[in-house]
């Protein structure tokens, strides 16, 4: 039984004329003739008979009728979705990320891609690095933004990551006060300045939790110089780390986007290069993308190209790196 088939008894029976049937089919009599012998054949039962020159249903054509006329609804209803999701009209996309990347990157990814495709859903995962790959390789995710790092662990899964920006990390701190890095005697140290970490290392900081990749990151940076930096407040969540640094608590480092999203607070940049992030896209590289998927990564491409433009605010600070590459992924620690 196939929909053909299905296709033509319905017409026969709201026609009662196999003429007039393989007209509208566009089929040869014949042709319409053995299409609905074989149905029959294949359910066992006679669906359609001649009463004088009048072809009518069967008892048992009454009763598939409008199983029939179902099935043909069914495949039609799959057709205009199938095509939707391969027009980018509808669908879903579910996507991953980490907290700090939803504050900066992926509110302009969203932004541009639902004035694109205004008919496609976004779910989002908001969680860190190791969390997002672990919903990656259960199918829980079609893409993800992580954070990678030297820090990162031992790998875990094969994914399909795509390296697509570099963010220098910045320190943060109330403009309303002092500066913290101003030289004895001075009122502001002088913009072009980078911080180095013997000077961070000597103001009081607001420290993210230990299992954050920045926590860890700046962490091990002090380690490698013998380095113990002064704490104002520790284990606070990126915003609360912004609000403390804007009521001159302390001073917080944090990634240069999220910086940029608070331009109310003075910011400037670590002098260490070693201080930054990779900011990856990864899927299962056993899945090809969705229509939808390969249209997100695109956008995404284009908003990293955009950062990263010459002349661009963050240009000295964000800079856009790799391309497409399969590899065996490692599982950073939450960013």
């Amino acid at each position: 039984m196939n929909l053909e088939q299905l296709r033509g008894f319905v017409e026969i029976a709201q026609l009662g004329n196999f003429t007039r049937a393989a007209e509208r089919l566009h089929l040869a009599q014949p042709s319409l003739s053995r299409q609905i012998a074989a149905l029959e054949a294949d359910l066992g039962v006679e669906l359609l008979h001649r009463v004088r020159g009048h072809v009518a249903a069967t008892p048992a054509g009454e009763r598939l009728l409008p199983i029939a006329r179902r099935m043909l609804a069914d495949a039609e209803t799959a057709r205009h979705e199938m095509s939707d999701l391969a027009e980018l009209r509808g669908g879903r996309i579910r996507l991953g990320a980490t907290p700090t990347l939803c504050t900066s990157l992926v509110a302009d990814v969203l932004a541009e891609f639902r004035a694109r495709y205004p008919g496609i859903e976004i779910e989002i995962l908001e969680r860190g690095s190791r969390s997002l790959i672990s919903a990656l390789m259960e199918g829980a995710l079609d893409l993800a933004l992580i954070v990678t790092s030297v820090s990162s662990g031992a790998a875990r899964a094969v994914l399909e990551r795509e390296q697509i920006l570099s963010e220098r990390l910045v320190v943060v701190s109330d403009p309303n006060r002092p500066d913290p890095f101003a030289p004895e005697g001075a009122e502001a140290r002088d913009p072009g300045r980078p911080v180095d970490l013997e000077e961070l290392a000597r103001v009081p900081q607001v420290l993210f939790p230990e299992n954050y990749d920045l926590r860890a990151t700046v962490d091990a940076a002090f380690r490698a110089r013998g380095l113990t930096p002064l704490v104002a407040v520790a284990g606070a969540e990126m915003d609360a780390a912004l609000s403390f640094a804007g009521r001159g608590i302390g001073v917080a480092v944090v990634p240069a986007m999220v910086a940029a999203d608070r331009p109310a607070l003075r910011t400037a940049p670590l002098a260490d290069d070693a201080l930054a992030r990779t900011v990856s896209i990864a899927r299962r590289a056993d899945m090809a993308p969705t229509h939808a998927g390969a249209a997100l990564q695109a956008v995404i491409r284009e908003i990293a190209d955009r950062v990263t433009a010459p002349g661009a605010e963050l240009s000295s600070l964000v800079t856009r790196v790799g391309e497409p590459a399969p590899l065996r992924s490692a599982a950073p620690p939450p960013a």
